[in-house]
């Protein structure tokens, strides 16, 4: 067939999904609609894998989840009205977690748009504040224009999230355009060397310099760089719950632990002590600075792929904006510090004895319900290199993302932007596809288990092998705390039972319950040997919870 004949034959339904295959998208995932059914159905003539999701709030969170771990864009997919609608959180967390997600939307004839008829909605005003790009495609003319600039805008910077609007009749309409390649080369070189130069001075001449490590040193480039600064100038380091990973065995002597939520960790304290922090691909959403910096008159250096958005407790002296990797790099050259300041080696040596009383409290929890000291004592001996750790939201989060320890960059992945329920099964399914060979272990707390749990019959008709913990204790735990603080009592948190492994038998999942400590391990060596999704449940003792809470500075450090 005539070449120029095909394309004038094509529909711009069909150019969406060439655009997509020539980024190299391998799966969409969504729910269809009669407003999108076009693109669905030019997907069945592509390489590309469509998963049917059971909520379109999960197909957001898998693809953005796929976006985190691969750093290209994952591709959402809903209908009109409320498919589109319901992508909004998983949107929302994908754009202030720092992952890049393009999401396709469908909408009703350009003709109708302004009527109020059948799943008419504005949905482009509707998500525009939430991500960072947001557009209706007019006509046909426009698709690879916008889908070029959607999935730049999500991939470059600080990554985020893109919305596509494709109203129905610009799916059906003849399109003879192409897609439109990214740049052969592209992106940021390193920061400004004069910067560079100060910023070297500043470190070259503080008493006791600490790194805060943000979500972007977890990149996988940016983490290798940053080891190399870190190391040959034995430079101390505290991380925020996104930053896991980024800090190798290696250095681990000089890493304080992760801060976040709450200062009220070891980590903090070396924090405090700092006479300039150096923040390397941190953003305030992952650490609230007036947590941390509230009044502080200490210069801040802030090395990013974007300028700080400034404000009374985060002002930097000196910004070093530019391609994260490059710019500590250079910086690496021209920072001459041998030792650790007595100060920060006194507060590390600290730190390092507080985790030996930890292990040894871990390990003496016995009894049932289990403490979570244990359980994260006993996870920890599974934690190799091959296996991804998805965590949702709730008080559990908090005990593991502060004493469960990874040298792999997004290897354990954590949600502290939107700190969003629900999350972990859809990042423990985009696991299973990005990372095959792995074994992956998503955990939620039985509050946020039913957020997502319908996923479960999707990752069954995938096959993936995914191991989902439910941490058990019949509430919304980490609000009770909170509310018992405030009010001396709770209010609205408890809800009922249920029996997770008939769950997961009714979905064609195996199911298993841990019952005492001594059974952790056994559990969860047949979990992860057993082929498909396996739900373990787990009843957890959240007596000490209120340690999470405690020893709050309430004004500030200073």
């Amino acid at each position: 067939m005539d070449r120029n004949i095909t394309k004038t034959r094509q529909i711009g339904a069909e150019l969406v999904v060439r655009t997509l295959e020539m980024r190299g998208v391998t799966h969409v995932f969504g729910v269809p609609g009669a407003k999108i059914d076009s693109v669905f159905n030019a997907l069945v003539d592509s390489k590309i894998e469509t998963v049917v999701c059971r909520h379109e709030q999960n197909a957001a969170f898998i693809a953005g989840g796929i976006g985190r771990m691969t750093g290209k864009a994952g591709v959402a997919i809903a209908t009109s009205g409320p498919g589109v609608s319901n992508l909004t959180t998983g949107l929302a967390t994908a754009n202030s977690e720092g992952d890049p997600l393009v999401a396709l939307g469908g909408a009703v004839d350009t003709f109708d748009a302004l009527k109020q008829i059948h799943q008419t909605m504005d949905a482009v005003s509707i998500l525009k504040p939430i991500t960072k790009f947001s557009a209706t495609v007019g006509a046909s003319d426009q698709i690879s224009e916008v889908l070029a600039n959607a999935f730049r805008t999500a991939e470059s910077g600080r990554p985020g999230a893109s919305y596509v609007n494709l109203p129905k009749d610009v799916m059906t309409e003849a399109c003879s355009h192409e897609p439109l390649s990214p740049p052969v080369f592209a992106g940021l070189g390193p920061a400004d060397g004069g910067a560079i130069k100060e910023a070297a001075r500043l470190i070259n001449a503080a008493s006791n310099p600490v790194v805060l490590l943000g979500m972007l040193a977890s990149k996988p480039a940016n983490a290798e760089a940053l080891r190399t600064f870190i190391g040959k100038n034995n430079l101390p380091a505290v991380g925020t719950f996104q930053a896991a990973g980024a800090v190798g065995a290696m250095s681990f002597g000089n890493f304080g632990g992760r801060v976040g939520q709450i200062a009220n960790q070891p980590a903090d304290r070396l924090l405090e002590s700092a006479d300039l922090v150096v923040t390397v691909g941190y953003d305030p959403v992952e650490y609230w600075p007036q947590l941390w910096n509230n009044n502080s008159q200490r210069a801040i250096l802030h090395i990013d792929v974007v300028p700080a958005e400034l404000e009374n407790c985060y002002r930097p002296h000196v910004e070093l904006t530019g391609d994260i990797a490059q710019t500590l790099e250079a910086l690496t050259l021209q920072v001459k510090r041998a030792q650790k300041s007595a100060l920060s080696s006194e507060i590390l040596e600290l730190i390092n004895a507080e985790r030996q009383l930890l292990h040894k409290r871990a390990v003496a929890c016995g009894g049932t319900p289990i403490h979570p000291l244990r359980l994260v004592h006993e996870l920890q001996q599974f934690l190799g290199s091959d296996i991804t750790v998805c965590l949702d939201m709730g008080s559990f989060h908090l005990w593991i993302a502060r004493h469960l320890y990874s040298f792999r960059p997004r290897q354990v992945l954590i949600s502290n932007g939107q700190q969003t329920l629900g999350v972990a099964f859809p990042w423990g399914i985009a696991a299973s596809i990005v990372r095959p060979a792995e074994k992956i272990l998503s955990i939620s707390g039985d509050g946020g288990f039913l957020y997502s749990a319908m996923e479960l019959e999707t990752a069954v008709r995938l096959k993936a092998n995914i191991v989902h913990m439910v941490w058990i204790d019949g509430s919304y735990d980490m609000v009770a705390i909170q509310e018992k603080l405030k009010y001396g009592r709770t209010s609205g948190i408890d809800f009922g039972p249920i029996d997770y492994v008939k769950y997961a038998e009714a979905f064609g999942a195996v199911g298993l319950m841990i019952d005492t400590p001594e059974h952790i391990a056994p559990v969860m060596k047949k979990a992860f040997e057993t082929q498909g999704p396996v739900i373990v449940g787990v009843h957890v003792d959240y007596r000490d919870n209120h340690e999470l809470f405690e020893m709050l500075h309430e004004n500030s450090f200073h």
